[in-house]
């Protein structure tokens, strides 16, 4: 069937001129309304109102000008159909071969801050109507929503004087996702402004837009991407690339793990990270000082880290880091002369992300086969006032500092996780053990004897007391965790004998 007239209403002007000549040019007949055909009668373009098809004015402000029998009829007739092309001749209706529609800009009128009422004015009613109509009927209606699309629809027209069955496949299943990429942003808008009763939903319609491809997977002979998640524009998404090549799978994984540390701090605080575990976090009067502390933590597992700062990396810092390999810095921001410092280094890769771009209230997902599991964060805040005291002694006002610091820590370490500190510091952590003793043995043996006098928390309960033995005899003082073990008295007896001061949580903290 020739390509005889094509329906044209869009939103986004770019390369539309050009596009509707090179139409004409191929003797296709323009139909369209409002601001399009405005914009291509200053153009000099020969264009047939939509007003003259259906026979109706537009009305009501615009909101109705293409939802008429005259325009659907046109896109959904078969061609093939003697009963549906007799029905358009019988009613005088001239078949659309092609509509071109991109929508009203329903995201960016909401993320300029604007009310419901606008919000809801920009939301398209006839575009997405001709789409779908469109899209439905593509074996004989070439269906457009993207600029990007111009050109090869151009090329082939000119070409073979038509489209092919398997282009016109392809921009029916382009145009569908950005009709239900539409709705579900309208949706999401609708769910912030009047919150579901359930936290979980009966269902959850998530879209995702690739950001950029990956270097590689977890490993080199895996593929990766970054997608960032419809009408969001924070955590990851924030981060901006100022230097170095290509980030890795992993590098996105560790980058996200040091920002849920740092960010919930307030002081100068950085935490050296390597795969998804901290090597070291330490809190000092200035970023500096917390950077050299958290390296030398465990400078061994460092080489070759990602480093998360809650502070601007200035000139010392970067001097420090400058020292020695690291994958990737994540700060949010960087003084000229650390970037001068750090840009000579050509593997390392500088991400600035700006303060507050986490956001707590979104959902924690892990993807499993067949499906996902949702949960909240655990971003449960813990004070001095939630620690039950249940040994004979209680802890210093320092010992209660360490215990909330390693209690933060400990939560953002893979289970079964001890974070040994001290000092606003870890000396020593173990991580992500089947049994809560090695990762006891681990951390003291990680901390390389600094853990005198430190304190230990424990992501879950001692089911037995043999890890803590294991920190009584390297010289702990104090211990948190959540309690809750049938042994509980066991292990404050421990405790006791020690000397340490044990408190509980009441609230597990496992991270898997």
């Amino acid at each position: 069937m020739p390509i005889k007239r094509a329906l044209i209403s869009v939103h986004d002007k770019a390369g539309l001129i050009d596009f509707c000549r090179g139409l004409i040019e191929l003797g296709i007949d323009i139909v369209s309304s409002g601001g399009t055909a405005e914009t291509l009668k200053k153009a000099g373009l020969k264009v047939t109102p939509v007003s003259d098809i259906t026979g109706f004015p537009e009305i009501l402000d615009g909101r109705v000008k293409t939802l008429h029998p005259n325009i659907h009829g046109a896109l959904l007739a078969l061609r093939g159909n003697k009963g549906h092309m007799e029905t358009l001749a019988k009613h005088k209706i001239t078949p659309i071969d092609v509509v071109v529609v991109n929508l009203y800009p329903f995201e960016a009128t909401v993320a300029k801050g604007a009310d419901m009422a606008e919000a809801m004015e920009n939301m398209d009613i006839g575009g997405p109507s001709m789409i779908r109509s469109a899209a439905k009927n593509h074996k004989f209606v070439v269906v457009i929503v993207s600029p990007d699309q111009y050109a090869p629809v151009l090329e082939m027209l000119r070409k073979d004087g038509d489209i092919s069955p398997e282009m016109r496949g392809e921009l029916a299943r382009e145009a569908l996702l950005h009709t239900s990429s539409y709705d579900i942003a309208i949706h999401d808008y609708l769910s912030r402004t009047y919150k579901p009763r359930d936290r979980f939903p009966r269902t959850v319609v998530a879209r995702y837009e690739k950001v950029q491809d990956c270097r590689y997977g977890e490993n080199a002979h895996q593929l990766g991407a970054f997608y960032r998640l419809y009408g969001l524009e924070r955590g990851l998404l924030k981060a901006k690339q100022l230097h170095g090549k290509e980030l890795s799978f992993n590098n996105f994984l560790d980058m996200n793990d040091a920002l849920r540390i740092v960010v919930e701090f307030q002081e100068p605080t950085v935490a050296v990270m390597k795969h998804s575990n901290p090597c070291g976090v330490a809190t000092r009067k200035s970023v500096t000082d917390a950077y050299k502390v958290a390296f030398e933590v465990d400078s061994k597992s460092a080489f070759g880290g990602v480093v998360g700062l809650n502070r601007p990396v200035d000139k010392k810092t970067a001097e420090e880091i400058g020292k020695v390999f690291i994958e990737v810095v994540i700060a949010p921001g960087y003084s000229k002369d650390a970037l001068d410092i750090l840009t000579k280094k050509k593997n390392i890769r500088l991400m600035e992300m700006p303060e507050g771009s986490v956001d707590w209230e979104e959902l924690d997902m892990k993807k499993v086969f067949g499906g996902v599991l949702y949960q909240t964060y655990d971003h449960r805040e813990v004070t001095k006032a939630d620690l039950k005291v249940v040994s004979k002694r209680h802890p210093t006002e320092q010992e209660v500092r360490d215990l909330l610091f390693a209690w933060k820590i400990v939560r953002n370490v893979k289970s079964n996780a001890i974070v040994l500190a001290k000092a606003d510091t870890t000396v020593g952590i173990g991580a992500g053990q089947m049994s809560r003793v090695d990762s006891a043995e681990i951390a003291v043996k990680k901390s390389g004897g600094k853990c005198v006098g430190s304190v230990m928390a424990s992501d879950a309960f001692f089911p037995f007391r043999d890890a803590l033995d294991i920190g009584g005899k390297a010289g702990v003082t104090a211990v948190v965790h959540p309690g809750g073990s049938i042994r509980d008295q066991e292990v404050i007896d421990a405790a006791n004998e020690y000397g340490m001061a044990m408190v509980y949580t009441g609230i597990r903290a496992f991270r898997h």
